[in-house]
């Protein structure tokens, strides 16, 4: 009767063990899932608003609302979602996704501004937490000009033009305009931002 008693005991305590394995799986399956989404609706964001765009005729790199969409994805969704968001937009356009301005693909001499994204967006989704409205304008900033890092670098290799034409292609052309956007995107509040930015999604 002890052995049938003890028998019972572990079958019971086998089957909560199971079930608690069950629920730790299907949270964890939830919270993928849900990172995901989120990571797939911040590409979408970036790249339907980078398709506002005013083209000009001295440089292949266009004047688009690309900056400010990933300046508000990471603050909006976390700097690690907002990064992934960034990386996943150049490498569906890499592999041919018509996600780029004009809904065009490929990697073309502005391909360094999209790599750029990802910076833009780790720090961003930092700005947004930021004690004071300086230090998050300074902080956005930044984000914005982190972009110019690969964006210059790519646009000097795959056009081969001098430092001096590169800047007049690719920074002088968008200070004003990435000034602007970095303004705009100060005055996000802080609790625009998603919960859960710890973790998978910081």
């Amino acid at each position: 009767m002890s052995l049938n008693k003890n028998l019972s005991t572990s079958r019971s305590r086998l089957s909560a063990g199971g079930g608690a394995v069950r629920e730790s799986s299907v949270a964890l399956l939830g919270a993928l899932t849900r990172e995901a989404v989120l990571v797939l609706a911040g590409t979408a964001v970036i790249a339907l608003v980078g398709q506002l765009r005013a083209p000009l005729p001295f440089t292949p790199v266009p004047v688009t609302l690309g900056t400010l969409a990933v300046l508000g994805v990471g603050a909006v969704l976390g700097s690690r979602r907002g990064a992934a968001s960034a990386l996943l937009l150049a490498l569906a356009a890499a592999m041919g996704a018509p996600v780029l301005q004009g809904f065009t693909s490929g990697v073309t001499a502005s391909f360094g501004y999209v790599i750029g994204y990802a910076l833009v967006a780790v720090v961003a989704g930092r700005a947004v937490r930021a004690a004071s409205w300086p230090r998050r304008l300074g902080l956005m900033m930044l984000a914005s000009a982190l972009v110019y890092v690969p964006g210059l670098a790519w646009l000097a290799v795959a056009t081969g033009a001098p430092l001096g034409a590169v800047l007049g292609m690719g920074l002088a052309p968008f200070v004003v305009g990435d000034l602007l956007k970095s303004l705009l995107a100060s005055a996000l509040p802080a609790r625009l931002s998603l919960p859960g930015r710890t973790g998978l999604g910081g």
